[in-house]
């Protein structure tokens, strides 16, 4: 099964002015954001792409952006299944306000239980973006071969739950996870299980690069955790 590369985009004016942006439009990546982009297709560069997925938020296809300039070929596609949690009545609001919300400690400590006023649940968000993504793996198996990457452009909620999704991790369990703006997240699939190789990543990713069949079955965990990514 397929690399999923996982890149929360990067930092936006909401990020900047502590707004819980959600859906809200209009909310662009700010000059350090755009620098962050800018440096992404040399942090990708040894990765061989079958393609780039997108939210549909303009900061994620800002973030995209560099990379598709720097590999003209790379097709690149919408994805509303990764789309930005819909944070409802709560979109667009300062954060430090949002904090008094009694409905705050849930989505902290009991995210599970937590749907947003006028939008959805967490639930709901966790369950469309990793079925967007089984889809993905599926259809970039099928196209490109069961060994090729491809990257995916979203936001840090949706990020943190498919790495829960990954690792069997409760969604309860998903705010334990950081990610930041533009890190990259990696998940290898196999057709047992998947394997979380990166997480919140900000450097060198040379190492992502498929390399040779070493006649080891590839989703087989060292004991004692080895010395590299499986």
């Amino acid at each position: 099964m397929p690399t999923l590369i996982l890149v929360r985009h990067g930092r936006s004016t909401a990020n900047t002015a502590g707004i819980l942006a959600g859906r809200t439009p209009g909310v662009r990546l700010d000059d350090h954001g755009r620098a962050q982009a800018e440096a992404l297709p040399a942090r990708l560069a040894a990765i061989p792409l079958a393609a780039a997925v997108s939210s549909p938020l303009e900061r994620c296809r800002e973030t995209l952006a560099p990379l598709l300039a720097a590999r003209p070929g790379l097709a690149v596609h919408e994805e509303e299944g990764v789309n930005e949690c819909d944070y409802g009545d709560w979109s667009g609001r300062k954060l430090s306000e949002l904090s008094g919300e009694p409905l705050m400690e849930v989505v902290q400590q009991h995210p599970s239980a937590a749907a947003f006023p006028g939008g959805e649940s967490m639930r709901h968000m966790h369950h469309r973006a990793a079925e967007a993504v089984r889809t993905w793996n599926t259809r970039i198996a099928e196209e490109h071969g069961e060994d090729a990457a491809y990257v995916l452009c979203t936001h840090g909620d949706i990020i943190k739950s498919l790495v829960a999704d990954a690792l069997g991790l409760h969604l309860d369990l998903f705010q334990r996870i950081s990610v930041q703006p533009c890190s990259v997240t990696a998940i290898r699939f196999t057709r047992l299980r998947p394997f979380l190789v990166r997480l919140g990543d900000t450097g060198d990713l040379d190492s992502l690069a498929p390399r040779p069949a070493t006649g080891e079955d590839a989703g087989r965990a060292t004991v004692g955790g080895g010395t590299g990514a499986p």
